[in-house]
């Protein structure tokens, strides 16, 4: 959901397939605050391989540092270069009522070479000419020295032409603006990291047998009136490598393998109703079993004939009850993406909490961590999770808000002002240049009431304010911000099951067509008390460096006031005709299979 201005969103899978719905509604701890304080935490290493042992790290090496040298002749001549590699096997399988669409297995090395020309205080990257510091291309994926230096030594002579001519750029356009508030360096100093992971990822499964699966998981739908309905199995697994002339060698392993199951009817005044849910881990071996997805698509059947049979919602503004996975978007959007470090300088950024450091931004039982360094919570596997970040530091658990008030931003290697150095949440997808990024954030509560007694909290607000009916938000399919100047400072929260909550004791109503709108300053002083079950959503994010994986976990909020508005919808008509009939000795084969 990128623009020309920046608008961070959380994506979903519906249309993207991104995978952006992992429902995960196991009970977390809260965490502990950790001392404040913006510096780094030392990271503990595996023991250093030597580079020899692996091909792919020794050529580039070599490689970098032979242009270096060379590079070092010219005028201007760069301070800091680096190689990002991406060396990954995947594998994606998508099915439909017992059918494959597509099956495809794909091996392939991304090469990013990234360049500074200046100084860490002024470079080429300065202002609007960040893209000006990488190139990306495909690496031979045969361990051929000669192969991968020359693509490598190419891509570099690629970089240095474009680096050097924005760096020319931007002496020449400060020389004429006037000066920015906030003057810190383009790029901070940091220690060099020295990882190499020894443990290999699980490997990809058998596409066959995934084939099989897809078909199998998707034949459930066959059950039910779906309009449209897809199973979609993704794997990755490979090994990241990044190299820099500071000194760096970080080599990480992951793996990470995901089921999404959707349905889609249409209403008949026209609106697209969509459920999804998504199975996420970093075993194969711990794909659902079939009774699992059979629930899912249960699930998903009943909920979609729910909401077409459902009326339309009105704008509203009252009383709101956010569950903790509808919670946990609703802060990565109106929150997470405004602590991010350069949304804290330039001209272009709103700015929300750039000089609310030590000023309370939450009631005082709220506190706020980003903490990429956990891989799970109470069993549920994160996506946010990483060792190192893109910028080859370590992930660091960030304490961002402690007891409503705000402590620390989320930094890559761009500098802010009382805010020098990257705290490892410098992150970027291929081909993208990394900046400040939420990973696992995590929000806590000190001060917690059962969830029962939280709902009957919120029918008295709703009784106190006189309202016909309070909102209770039970699932969300994603959402996005805007946090530049140029737009207004507000967010949308897209949810998919709503509910109407009368005072006077009726049966809870499901409405459909609403969407959460407002600005951060204003909703997040209308939080009044948390649950004491908090949930994880996982999900796929997209900014300007591009869609990484996320987590956030959050107890269910009450809020005295949450406004919503209509949802744009198109006007196509549901089908005429029905769906043809179900062969019943296929069905039942299928059936068989499954077992």
């Amino acid at each position: 959901m990128n623009s020309p201005t920046p608008v961070p969103a959380l994506l979903v899978p519906l249309a993207a397939l991104l995978l952006a719905l992992a429902p995960a509604f196991s009970p977390v701890p809260a965490h502990a605050a950790s001392a404040k304080s913006p510096a780094k935490k030392e990271a503990k290493s595996a023991p250093a391989a030597d580079p020899t042992d692996t091909l792919l790290l020794s050529t580039i090496q070599n490689e970098l540092h032979r242009g270096q040298a060379e590079l070092s002749k010219l005028d201007p001549a760069p301070y800091f270069t680096s190689y990002s590699i991406s060396d990954e096997d995947s594998m994606v399988v998508m099915a439909s009522e017992g059918g494959v669409l597509t099956s495809t297995r794909e091996r392939r090395r991304v090469a990013d070479v990234s360049m500074r020309i200046g100084k860490p205080e002024f470079d080429n990257t300065h202002d609007r000419e960040r893209a000006s510091a990488i190139t990306t291309g495909a690496l031979p994926i045969d361990d051929s020295p000669d192969a991968i230096a020359r693509t490598l030594w190419r891509l570099t002579y690629e970089e240095y032409r474009k680096a050097s001519k924005a760096y020319t750029n931007v002496k020449t356009k400060t020389a004429v603006r006037a000066k920015d508030e906030d003057e810190s360096p383009d790029f901070s100093i940091e220690k060099p990291s020295s990882y190499v992971e020894k443990s290999t990822p699980a490997a990809l499964p058998d596409q066959k047998a995934w084939e099989d699966l897809a078909r199998r998981y998707s034949a459930a739908f066959r059950r039910y009136q779906i309009q449209e309905s897809l199973v979609y199995l993704s794997a990755a697994t490979g090994r990241s490598y990044l190299v820099s002339t500071e000194g760096t060698n970080v080599v990480t392993a992951d793996a990470i393998f995901r089921v999404l199951i959707e349905g889609q009817v249409l209403a008949d005044d026209g609106m697209m109703l969509e459920r999804a849910e998504t199975f996420q881990y970093s075993d194969p071996s711990k794909l659902p079993s079939q009774a699992e997805v059979d629930a899912a698509v249960a699930s998903i059947a009943h909920d979609l004939n729910a909401l077409r049979a459902a009326p339309l919602a009105e704008p509203y503004s009252g009383p709101a009850l956010l569950s903790g996975r509808a919670a946990a978007v609703f802060f990565h959007e109106v929150l997470g993406h405004r602590i991010e470090g350069q949304r804290q300088r330039g001209r272009e950024e709103g700015q929300t909490f750039t000089k609310k450091i030590d000023e309370k931004i939450l009631p005082d039982f709220l506190s706020v961590t980003d903490d990429p360094t956990l891989r799970t919570l109470a069993g549920v596997d994160l996506s946010g999770f990483y060792r190192y970040d893109d910028e080859g530091i370590p992930a660091e658990r960030v304490e961002v808000v402690k007891d409503g008030v705000l402590k620390n931003f989320l930094m890559g290697r761009m500098p802010i002002k009382n805010f020098a150095s990257s705290n490892g949440h410098g992150r970027a997808q291929a081909g993208k240049m990394p900046v400040g990024r939420q990973g696992n954030l995590i929000v806590t509560s000190s001060k917690t009431v059962p969830d029962a007694e939280l709902r009957a909290r919120f029918i008295d607000e709703i009784k106190k304010q006189g309202k016909p009916y309070g909102l209770f938000f039970e699932d969300i399919q994603g959402g996005f911000t805007l946090t530049t100047r140029a737009a207004p400072q507000a967010f949308q929260v897209v949810p998919v099951m709503v509910w109407r909550v009368y005072p006077d004791g009726r049966p809870d109503e499901l409405v459909r067509g609403v969407d959460i709108v407002g600005t951060p300053l204003t909703v997040l002083n209308h939080i009044e008390a948390t649950g004491d079950t908090p949930s994880v959503f996982n999900g796929i994010c997209g900014a300007e460096s591009g869609s990484i994986p996320v987590s956030a976990a959050s107890p269910m909020i009450l809020f005295s006031d949450v406004e919503v508005q209509k949802r744009k919808y198109g006007d196509t008509r549901p089908p005429i005709l029905p769906p043809p009939p179900l062969d019943e000795k296929s069905d039942n084969a299928e059936k068989g299979g499954a077992q």
